[in-house]
């Protein structure tokens, strides 16, 4: 699931398979942009910011996307076999003479001026892995609404960028609370440490194959993906919920022994 580490090792790869190089093909599978070119054009960079990723090519130009759930971009060798999905599920096509970025199931794809990048991103909280991180600011943004619950607050990209439903649940877990604890009733040495914990998790996977929180070799996640199964700290059985407002809900993973705070009633 891509969340603000693996959307910066995308941008990474892509970065270096395409900045300072002229595209030689570019193909967006999209109805409103299909007819847009940018062959002929120098990539100038590919930067991340929270989930998104901003391709700057020359002219003044951004190519937009962002992942979601299960978009992908992979890049392969010219002549290469392209692997990562059927044809049908291509979104973009960028290539120079060496290197070929194909976007597949993207969400999220569009042409803009990069003028006009706070468009699409300006709403963004501070990034946990960006020159922008401020943990005051975030903070405050979090606790800007005192009723919202903790795992809501920690989704909503406008109070700060980069975590997705993984780290929502084992941030909870490494805090000890529930994710539906109102984010407000967060005792004070809780949310002095959620900050840095935030950022230390998608540091220390910044530049990791597979996604680990637990520091061990036998088990990377806490409770994500672990429902029914026994909690690594004390053995009681890992729950499963989904959270939200009824328009996107998200499954959330919890142990209901060492996590304090409301829960879902089951059934309700």
């Amino acid at each position: 699931m891509p969340e603000g580490d693996t959307v910066r090792q995308a941008a990474k790869r892509l970065h270096s398979a395409l900045a300072s190089t002229v595209l030689t093909r570019s193909d967006l599978r999209v109805p409103r942009f299909a007819t847009a070119d940018l062959t002929g054009r120098t990539v100038l960079d590919v930067t991340p910011r929270g989930k998104h990723l901003l391709t700057r090519v020359e002219g003044g130009l951004t190519l937009h996307s962002h992942l979601r759930m299960d978009g992908s971009w992979r890049v392969y060798a010219n002549g290469q076999r392209w692997n990562g999905g059927p044809a049908h599920q291509i979104r973009a096509i960028l290539g120079n003479a060496d290197r070929t970025a194909v976007g597949y199931r993207l969400p999220v794809l569009e042409l803009l001026r990069t003028t006009d990048e706070d468009r699409v991103v300006g709403h963004l909280g501070p990034d946990l892995l960006g020159p922008d991180w401020d943990p005051s600011l975030a903070m405050a943004n979090l606790l800007s609404d005192p009723a919202l619950p903790l795992g809501e607050a920690l989704l909503d990209q406008r109070n700060l960028a980069g975590i997705g439903n993984v780290y929502k649940s084992e941030l909870c877990f490494l805090l000890g609370v529930t994710p539906w604890l109102p984010i407000g009733e967060l005792p004070a040495e809780h949310a002095a440490r959620l900050p840095g914990f935030a950022k230390k998790l998608l540091e220390h996977n910044r530049d990791r194959p597979i996604r680990s929180t637990t520091g061990r070799r036998d088990q990377n996640l806490f409770v994500y993906g672990r429902a029914a199964r026994p909690c690594l700290r004390c053995r009681t059985a890992v729950r499963r919920a989904d959270q939200g407002d009824g328009s996107r809900d998200r499954p959330t993973y919890w142990c209901p022994a060492c996590q304090h705070g409301p829960a879902p009633v089951p059934g309700s």
